[in-house]
């Protein structure tokens, strides 16, 4: 239930349409639905705009196919299923009307909304190897309403290449950088651009990168400004990030 539902029923009732004790029914009733392996939240996109997500790596294709028909059957508009590996998504396929993005092993279920952030948010990457990664975040922007531009292998062993996409990192309401190696992108980038930079470590690089770990550290000691950081291949949360940062309006 989102909070235009939710008014809608105020509104019943006070124009005589349903009666108060049937309302705090149903607003009672939607909090979670306990299916005995999840408990499904339908109030999260009532709280935060945003309605849940599946995380696939770990369940079941059944268990993955209980919560989406249940969050079908409330009418939910766009659902995501991310971490969703190949063979469970092949499973998913034949019962669920479910769209598959192999390289982000994302899931979808539904039509993807329009824009609606403020401005456009760019996602850099160091290299191709960071690509899963990054279209992890691209797809979960896109799926909450923004326009993203995809700058992808602009790292800093051929710095001539992000320069020529200047005007795009100049202009663009938030930048999520990715990489792995050394992680220097994400400083390089949070010293051209005023808007705020979320970087996005990845376990990417040779064995002294201890599967990212190096690239988180030097993206936390950053000397650019206006830098945040998410675990490492997380890109799911940077792209949920971004999109909040992309929808703060001004009152």
């Amino acid at each position: 239930m989102n909070k235009q539902e939710t008014l809608d029923i105020f509104k019943k009732i006070r124009a005589g349409a349903i009666s108060p004790e049937d309302a705090l029914q149903r607003l009672c009733t939607e909090p979670f639905e306990d299916l005995g392996y999840a408990k499904i939240d339908h109030h999260r996109e009532l709280r935060q705009g945003v309605p849940e997500v599946i995380y696939g790596a770990g369940k079941t294709p059944e268990q993955i196919s209980g919560i989406a028909g249940a969050m079908m059957d409330k009418g939910q508009r766009l659902i995501l299923i991310t971490r969703l590996p190949p063979e469970a998504a092949e499973i998913l396929e034949k019962n669920l009307p479910l769209k598959y993005h192999k390289t982000a092993q994302i899931g979808m279920i539904g039509e993807m909304p329009k824009p609606d952030g403020i401005g456009k948010i760019a996602i850099a990457t160091g290299g191709t190897s960071d690509i899963p990664v990054a279209e992890e975040a691209a797809l979960t922007a896109e799926s909450l309403g923004n326009e993203v531009i995809r700058l992808y292998d602009v790292g800093v062993a051929g710095f001539h290449r992000l320069l020529s996409r200047l005007d795009v990192i100049m202009n663009a309401q938030v930048i999520i950088s990715i990489a792995g190696m050394e992680g220097a992108l994400t400083s390089v980038i949070g010293g051209l651009t005023d808007c705020p930079v979320i970087g996005v470590p990845t376990s990417v690089g040779y064995g002294a990168s201890f599967g990212g770990v190096a690239a988180l550290l030097s993206m936390l000691n950053s000397c650019a400004c206006g830098v945040s950081v998410v675990n490492i291949d997380n890109g799911f949360g940077a792209g949920y990030l971004a999109s909040m940062i992309n929808h703060q309006r001004t009152q």
